[in-house]
């Protein structure tokens, strides 16, 4: 059981019980609190047996988890808790230090007790169609043609490991592509290589990376955002592979035989700019099935963000948890609304309408079928995301 806070009409404990897969919704406008309750979920699955948590974090905030709340301490008290540094592990697409730009940066980290880890991407692991999207190319015209008719060759002919010399290799082995459409994508993979995201010489696993007794954070404040940029493509990759990986450690659950892998719970925070309403990017399809297809075997999401009107309603009508706070446009309103049910007794806006300061929120769970005014608990570990 996830303890969230207190209901504020009796003092009685919030939880989420989380025995069974969970699809969570954090909304709330800008310093409402939502990143705030996000880190107090992640608090409370790392408390949890058999479940393994990744922070998908835009923002680059949540690493100050490896520290105290020493800011809290007598509401910590209050509560029965006390402030805590929680083992953190940061997953960095590249190199940190190139990615950070000053070394010393790296250093102070690990001083707090952050484990930094590099992230690379196995080429092989991104579809033809992904390949395609992230240079923007149409799949109908010469360009995507070419790549999208490599990259299949590549599966065909090295199976699940392949690098992007082989994908080049391919491309200038392809009689009907033109010279021009050639150079042009062999220089487009070669600045590929260049990013410091792909394996160059071996195929790893994204479970390798993932530390069951920590918080791992997928740090993507250093990368370029939108839908066709790197940030998506980083995040449909891991999405898919641990997607295939949990599927493949429930069948061996169901056989009485070892997972080898524990339930995944992931967290992201912004998440309309990976899930957007009436727009596609490179990992909102991985993401929907995850949220669809996810709850056989055993994996949760968990999206928060400011602008709930901005994320796709295919994604918020399958979270069976809402918790949100404060919200002023009638945008973010009225799409929340669209997901009152008949146990509420009264529209999902007019319990908004009734949260009266930061940290209070709606608490709608489906599960139980109650939605609640309730405290969130105070948080153990330092919260980031000050403002300069």
């Amino acid at each position: 059981m996830l303890f969230i806070g207190r209901n504020l009409e009796d003092n009685s404990d919030v939880h989420i019980d989380a025995v069974k897969s969970r699809a969570v919704a954090i909304c709330g406008k800008r310093g409402s609190g939502k990143s705030y309750t996000m880190g107090v979920l992640i608090e409370e699955l790392l408390r949890e047996d058999n479940v393994v948590t990744l922070v998908v974090d835009p923002m680059g905030i949540f690493h100050t988890m490896s520290l105290p709340n020493y800011d809290q301490e007598r509401t910590l008290w209050e509560w029965g808790e006390s402030p805590a540094g929680l083992p953190v592990k940061v997953l960095v697409p590249g190199d940190p230090v190139a990615r950070y730009g000053d070394r010393e940066i790296v250093e102070r980290l690990e001083q707090r007790g952050v484990v930094l880890e590099q992230l690379r991407l196995n080429p092989s692991d991104i579809s033809p169609e992904a390949w395609c999207d992230l240079f923007d190319f149409n799949i109908n015209e010469p360009l995507g043609i070419a790549l999208y008719k490599a990259i299949r060759n590549c599966l065909k002919k090295y199976g699940t490991v392949f690098h992007i010399p082989q994908i080049i290799k391919s491309i200038e082995l392809d009689s009907r592509a033109a010279p021009k459409t050639v150079e042009a994508l062999v220089n487009r993979l070669d600045t590929a290589q260049e990013w410091g995201l792909f394996e160059d010489s071996r195929y790893r696993e994204v479970w390798e990376l993932l530390d069951p007794h920590a918080i791992n954070i997928l740090d993507l404040n250093t990368i370029d955002s939108g839908r066709y940029g790197r940030r998506p493509l980083i995040l449909s990759a891991l999405t898919r592979n641990l997607f295939r990986k949990r599927s493949v450690a429930r069948r061996r659950e169901e056989l009485g035989l070892e997972a080898g892998m524990r339930k995944v719970w992931m967290l992201i925070d912004e998440a309309h700019q990976f899930v957007p309403a009436g727009k596609s990017t490179l990992c909102k399809e991985a993401l929907i099935q995850w949220v669809k297809e996810g709850r056989q075997p055993g994996l949760s999401l968990v999206v928060a963000s400011q602008q709930p009107s901005a994320l796709d309603m295919e994604v918020l009508s399958q979270c069976d948890v809402i918790i949100s706070h404060s919200l002023t446009t009638s945008e973010d309103k009225a799409a929340l609304n669209r997901l009152t049910k008949d146990y509420m007794g009264a529209e999902l806006r007019v319990f908004i309408n009734r949260i009266a300061r930061t940290g209070q929120a709606a608490f709608v769970d489906d599960d139980v079928e109650r939605v609640t005014m309730v405290q969130v608990k105070p948080r153990r570990s330092k919260p980031g995301g000050s403002e300069a």
